[in-house]
């Protein structure tokens, strides 16, 4: 259950201010670092308004277990993987090996019994206390849909309509996700494209950004309070030619073509309240040669020029290994990059062996590990743990 929005307090940041505790509870995180020498805090710790403490008490406790934690278990503490199946065991013993923020849930982890199934999946992954880990699906209706029957109407039937139908589904759905218990959806598509044959044609709101925005805009304000809400594919999935699942689509828009357009339906959903926006693997040249997950300009303009304070995820960067491009053919690189550039949270669709995926974990967590104080910023690096570890706080109770 998500509760309500308030500030973050000035104890946690004369806490932080005072340096680490040795008694401080430590985040969740493999075994052996379960009591890592603590490391000093250096970010300044500053209100989300959108992350959802209910009292002073959690921000004094995130800000104790930032300090608390060592590099790796900071790192860690990041990544939100798929754990393929319906065993809430193994899914819980993945998620504490792994010491990860949480986990996404895919088709292969609907269980038997729709809603009341799931429902049952994932009261048995949180832990009696705590914090517990971030249960996030990708649910947009339609075509994207994990648990079904989805009770909304899909994009296609709502797009260039009424915002008070897309603010009944989005509120339906919401309810529904809630009900099983889903804290995270990435299910609000902010992309705009009026081409037939645009991948992601039949999963937009509007033909324009102009559009879009209003519908963008109801869809996070029906979620509101029930499950947070994540704009995807920033800068806009509707820009670019091409499916980003299997290659790395470009734009020739530059930053201004961007604002005229793409941009609207993003400014509109973060100004209604979206707690998380999902970078998409898409290039814009004119802007930064990197695609925005990768992009350390395009992560300044979400926040400097659009004003979001959320949380920042990555699309799957297994997308990035599958575009068969050798620039990202090394995922600790590619993780050592998002991280970099200022993401928040790695999201992988991982399947039941990482390895089956040419991924090492244990290499990809000890390469984002060496390059804190290198490439990777060690002061954003505490923000944005600090922002999982308040978000995941905001869904205790």
């Amino acid at each position: 259950m998500i509760r309500p929005v308030a500030a973050l307090v000035a104890a946690a940041a004369l806490l932080a201010a005072t340096g680490p505790t040795a008694t401080g509870p430590m985040a969740t995180g493999p075994a052996d670092a379960a009591a890592p020498e603590p490391e000093a805090s250096a970010v300044p710790l500053e209100a989300d308004r959108r992350l959802g403490l209910p009292d002073d008490a959690l921000a004094v406790d995130a800000a104790e277990r930032l300090a608390a934690m060592s590099t790796e278990q900071k790192v860690r503490s990041l990544l939100l993987f798929h754990v393929p199946g319906t065993d809430p065991a193994a899914i819980t013993a993945a998620v504490d090996a792994q010491g990860l923020a949480g986990v996404m849930l895919m088709g292969d982890n609907m269980p038997e019994g729709g809603a009341e199934g799931l429902a049952a999946l994932t009261e048995r992954i949180r832990p009696a206390d705590g914090l517990p880990p971030i249960v996030a699906i990708d649910q947009e209706g339609g075509s994207v849909a994990r648990l079904r029957p989805d009770p909304g109407r899909a994009p296609a039937e709502l797009r260039g309509g009424a915002p008070e139908a897309v603010l009944a589904s989005s509120t339906a759905r919401a309810e529904a996700l809630a009900a099983a218990g889903v804290d995270l959806n990435f299910g609000v598509v902010a992309d705009a494209t009026g081409d037939e044959a645009s991948f992601i044609r039949s999963r937009v709101l509007g033909d324009s950004g102009a559009q879009a925005a209003p519908l963008v805009a109801a869809a996070v304000e029906g979620e509101h309070g029930t499950v947070l809400s994540t704009l995807k594919h920033f800068p806009g999935h509707g820009a670019v030619p091409g499916d980003s699942h299997v290659s790395v689509p470009s734009s020739s828009l530059d930053l201004d073509g961007w604002r005229a357009d793409a941009a609207l339906p993003f400014a509109a959903g973060v100004d209604a309240g979206a707690e998380a926006v999902m970078t998409g693997h898409l290039r814009f040249p004119a802007v930064d040669a990197a695609p925005a997950s990768l992009s350390p300009v395009w992560h300044d303009v979400l926040r400097e020029e659009l004003g979001f304070t959320g949380l920042i995820i990555t699309d799957d960067l297994l997308m990035l290994q599958a575009s068969g491009e050798a620039e990202f053919a090394d995922p600790a690189e590619n993780a050592v990059r998002a991280l970099a550039a200022g993401a928040g949270l790695l999201l992988y669709a991982m399947p039941a062996d990482p390895a089956a995926a040419g991924v090492d974990v244990e290499a990809l967590v000890d390469a984002a590990t060496e390059e804190v104080g290198g490439r990777i910023d060690p002061a954003a690096l505490d923000l944005a743990v600090l922002r999982v570890l308040l978000l995941r706080a905001s869904l205790e109770g």
